[in-house]
């Protein structure tokens, strides 16, 4: 009997197969003795076993590339953190094993993070991932993974690990669902790279019997348990009705009326880039560097590399624009040389553009090499800084860039509710704005983007979130200036309608999802992108919202 299941689409398309469960393996170890002689012998097997670990993330990011390289070498850090492993040490040297010692370093550090709030909760995932990979060495025993197989199936899980999702292989992995995970999750975002249709935060999605037929649709986020024939077809039949769209959709991104949406890209790196060139990306609105920073969390990479990066991307969009963010260190991004390790809040403390003015060396080698890659190249440079507060924040980087000697127009992320509430006031200081919604919704409604426990409130057609890109766009517009989306909800091909229509000025997003929304903005005039927005501000939820647009734009 056919029944219908609701979680959060994060990643579009439909995708219909059998059910396979994600392995999984009991993996604390025993909490036994070993005699103190032994102690040297443990240590260094606990060392070996993180290095291995390391080495295999780093390998794992190699083979994936782009935004998946970045997370990837991330956890391998994570795995190698000098503080954990003294932790682990110190736990041998009182009798643990090493593979005890690990569990319960690790299992003390989780505690923390899932106190922290915000982002730093939003690691834990990526944590026990890391501890489950270096456990199972130690004990010799498979590490829970993507399951063998054959034929094509639709993967169910609790939560995906950056390392599953990285490599998953989208000719056998039809489609995935997990039980946790948020819009804005690193699987959500890896699930939107690899263009494999998700849904997260599916309650009770592990209770689905293996073999079981379900139809995932990543659009709406419904799975359909046993659909019917009527219904396979009736997705089927949007499914290619969709193809058939994208097919038919090139060139830049406009309304059917004429009225021009550029559609950019966001990236990690010049890795990105050939899969922003393939979609017909018409520049880059989100250039994340803290990637380049990841290498060595004890220094700031080089002026030389820096620059290296930045031409690189530069020289691929010569007559597009490059929006670079400067360095958004902090919260889930901590470096050792910048960012202090007991900060009780850090997704409430010393962040981003903070973190840079408390570092002016960091910043000013930053818009240096910015300056240096951009010199003799006909592209067009922007650059913002992330997490601006204020005036007096957006005025402090201007000078910045001004000093540095950048020919480039400044701009600053809204993030924050306090700059979405007065943008005028920080166009007094820079030229344009750009709309981070999935952080400005984890500060509108206090609910950390990374747990599905509050991904409601993370959903971007929240009408609060709507009324203040409202208020952004219209202030960009009253200074004569721009406000675009870098956001994940610039990825949604109907709530980017519902943007257009709010007056925002570009659409940035990961290049899968160019395709889909350039595809559906070509259906619409601007008129009926305006009415869309009002009817969805005018709704109290996120579903009265998404269902009134689509309402409105079909002419119900």
């Amino acid at each position: 009997m056919e029944t219908t299941l609701r979680g959060v689409g994060v990643s579009h398309g439909v995708a219909v197969g059998e059910v396979r469960h994600m392995g999984t393996a009991v993996l604390e170890p025993s909490a036994g003795q070993i005699p103190e002689e032994e102690s040297e012998r443990e240590r260094e097997r606990a060392r070996q076993a993180v290095e291995e670990v390391a080495a295999d993330l780093n390998t794992r990011g190699d083979l994936a590339g782009g935004e998946a390289q970045a997370v990837l070498e991330a956890q391998a850090m994570m795995a190698q953190d000098p503080e954990l492993m003294a932790d682990v040490e110190r736990r041998i040297d009182g009798g643990s094993t090493a593979e005890r010692g690990v569990y319960d370093a690790f299992a003390s550090y989780r505690t923390l993070l899932a106190g922290a709030g915000e982002y730093m909760a939003g690691r834990v995932a990526d944590l026990d991932d890391v501890r489950n990979r270096i456990v199972a060495r130690l004990m010799g025993v498979p590490m829970p993974g993507v399951p063998d197989s054959d034929t094509p199936y639709v993967l169910i899980a609790r939560d995906l690990a950056p390392a599953d999702t990285a490599l998953l292989d989208p000719a056998l992995v039809l489609g995935f669902v997990t039980e946790e995970g948020g819009p804005t999750s690193h699987s959500a975002i890896l699930a939107r790279a690899l263009g494999v249709p998700a849904v997260v935060a599916l309650p009770n999605a592990g209770t689905l019997a293996e073999g079981t037929v379900v139809a995932v649709d990543g659009g709406t986020g419904e799975v359909f348990v046993e659909p019917s024939a009527e219904k396979r077809a009736e997705l089927e039949a949007a499914a290619a009705e969709r193809e058939a769209a994208l097919a038919g959709s090139s060139g830049p991104g406009s309304t059917s009326d004429g009225h021009k949406v550029p559609l950019l890209a966001n990236i990690g790196g010049p890795a990105d880039v050939p899969a922003a060139l393939a979609v017909g990306a018409e520049g880059v609105g989100l250039f994340r560097t803290e990637f380049l920073f990841l290498d060595d969390s004890k220094r700031a990479p080089s002026e030389e590399k820096q620059v290296e990066a930045y031409r690189a991307v530069l020289e691929a969009f010569p007559e597009g624009r490059v929006v670079v963010r400067v360095l958004d260190a902090g919260a889930d991004k901590p470096l050792e040389f910048l960012t202090p390790a007991d900060e009780p809040n850090p997704a409430l403390g010393v962040r981003g553009l903070r973190t840079l003015l408390d570092h002016p060396e960091v910043l000013r080698t930053q818009l240096t090499a910015l300056a240096k890659a951009a010199h003799g190249q006909s592209g067009y440079l922007e650059v913002m800084a992330p997490m601006v507060a204020d005036r007096t924040d957006a005025k402090a980087f201007a000078d910045a860039c001004r000093e540095a000697g950048l020919e480039a127009k400044v701009g600053a992320m809204v993030e924050i509710p306090s700059a979405a509430l007065r943008p005028r006031s920080i166009l007094q200081e820079v030229e344009f704005l750009s709309l981070g919604t999935n952080d400005l919704a984890q500060y509108a409604f206090a609910a950390d983007r990374q747990v599905g426990a509050v991904s409601r409130l993370q959903d971007p057609w929240q009408p609060a979130l709507l009324d203040l890109v409202a208020s952004s766009a219209d202030g960009a517009k009253a200074e004569g200036k721009s406000c675009g989306v870098c956001g994940e909800a610039a990825s949604d091909p109907l709530l980017a309608c519902v943007l257009t229509g709010l007056g925002v000025t570009s659409l940035s997003m990961g290049a899968a999802s160019i395709p889909y929304v350039r595809a559906e903005l070509a259906k619409y005039t601007l008129a009926q992108c305006e009415r869309a927005a009002a009817a969805a501000r005018a709704e109290d939820t996120a579903e009265g919202a998404r269902t009134a647009a689509r309402a409105a734009l079909s002419g119900s």
